[in-house]
């Protein structure tokens, strides 16, 4: 083959996924103007985008191939993911305390449970309502954080105890991500794979432990003196990408590793300039992710699937708001700070997303769930501002409308709950830290 023909062919190769990375990026644009002049999530945006710059419409420009699409959204998954671990530590879950842990473990317990019985209720196979339950149990950080800040509501009180939550469910949908990975092995193989599987993730659990405590943080402090902002940049994310090889390569999903290496290097002293460094590749992957997301939904199985669709999103709303709600009165809140932390985590999102592209990913759930997930994110993606704006006005009205004995009782709890956690030996233990 001649060097002009050979030139051809890798341009011809290239053409689709460049394209349609291209036309993304030119949709991602068009959202961002759009949602921003209309003062919705951005999220929403890309997701709407997404969808109508689909190959199901005719009306727009479509993507070429779909496989490309895939690609793009994996890329986008890790490095989402890999900004979400940037801002996780373990210091800042030790700082969130009892309350948030509290909050979320009743939460996802709750809705977890609601998902499963929902998912049985309407026929579905097993595999099919163990994915719904845990899509259904986690918030959307992106998407809450966002609203916050257009809100201007970061300052106050319930908006540091929601942000806590955000924290827990994190770590725990990660975990869960690795259970539903172990629980999908079980189902296909024999027990002696079972116990590999775990032995695996006890060594890669391991490496994690090692590599946050000693390696990563060492080597970047005896470095600092010669690291410039793009070196570092661009060490952090090889190391993400390197990370994300080990993963998939051990057998777990590369949006874990990818996770696992930012909440690595969240433990240095150079985490928030590393943080800042990421913010832009965050931004752009970002928008590729939630766009590319928008572009696999078919309209057929929305339309198929509409029945489920409302269901699902009234049991979000409602359910999330509820069981949250509960969790922040079980950990001893306010009253008016439990509505508005429940109220504010009412709905779900990019981890969501991954959780449905897991199940796609190990061919165990059905092909009809990860539109139905996406399709209810947009929905409580679009009413959670509503929600967090009317959780103020709406916990005044319940207190003025619950049986006085109640009220009273909840603030005789939270005041108890509260001079305890004034004295508690574990906030003495982790003051040093």
């Amino acid at each position: 083959m001649s060097a002009e023909s050979a030139a051809t062919a890798a341009a011809h190769h290239l053409q689709p996924l460049i394209s349609d990375l291209g036309l993304i990026l030119v949709t991602a644009g068009v959202a961002v103007l759009l949602f921003k002049k209309i003062k919705q999530p951005l999220v929403l945006g890309y997701l709407i985008a997404g969808f109508l710059a689909g190959n199901h419409f005719d009306f727009f420009p479509s993507v070429k191939d779909i496989k490309s699409v895939e690609v793009w959204a994996e890329i986008g998954v890790i490095f989402l993911l890999f900004s979400l671990g940037l801002e996780f530590s373990f210091k800042k879950l030790m700082k969130v305390g009892g309350t948030a842990s509290i909050t979320a473990s009743t939460q996802i317990f709750v809705m977890v449970l609601i998902g499963f019985v929902t998912g049985k209720l309407m026929g579905w196979d097993n595999m099919d309502c163990i994915f719904l339950g845990v899509i259904l149990s986690i918030s959307s950080t992106t998407i809450i954080l966002k609203t916050f800040d257009e809100l201007g509501v970061k300052a106050q009180k319930f908006a540091g105890n929601v942000i806590g939550v955000l924290i827990v469910q994190d770590i725990m949908a990660i975990l869960m991500m690795v259970l539903l990975s172990t629980v999908a092995v079980s189902q296909q193989f024999s027990g002696v794979d079972l116990v590999m599987s775990v032995l695996k993730l006890v060594f890669f659990l391991t490496i994690w432990f090692v590599g946050g405590i000693f390696f990563i943080p060492t080597l970047l402090k005896r470095a600092k003196s010669l690291l410039t902002d793009e070196m570092m940049l661009i060490i952090s994310l090889a190391l993400c990408l390197l990370m994300v090889i080990f993963a998939a390569n051990v057998g777990f999903s590369p949006a874990l590793g990818a996770f696992i290496m930012g909440s690595i290097i969240a433990e240095t002293t150079q985490a928030e300039h590393i943080e800042h460094l990421v913010k832009p590749v965050k931004d752009l992957f970002g928008a590729v992710f939630f766009v590319s997301v928008g572009m696999l939904i078919n309209p057929h199985t929305l339309y198929e699937y509409a029945l489920p669709v409302a269901i699902l999103t009234v049991i979000t709303i409602v359910g999330q708001s509820l069981s949250a709600t509960g969790g922040a009165l079980l950990s001893g809140q306010p009253l008016r700070q439990s509505v508005q932390t429940g109220m504010s985590l009412s709905q779900i999102g990019e981890f969501s997303f991954i959780i449905a592209t897991l199940g796609m990913t190990l061919n165990v759930t059905s092909d009809f769930l990860y539109p139905i997930v996406v399709a209810v994110s947009a929905v409580t993606t679009f009413t959670t501002p509503f929600m967090v704006k009317f959780s103020t006005p709406f916990s005044i009205f319940l207190e003025k409308k619950l049986p006085r004995k109640w009220v009273k009782k909840i603030e005789r709890f939270a005041a108890n709950a509260q001079a305890i956690k004034s004295v508690s030996n574990w906030q003495i233990l982790l003051r040093p830290i």
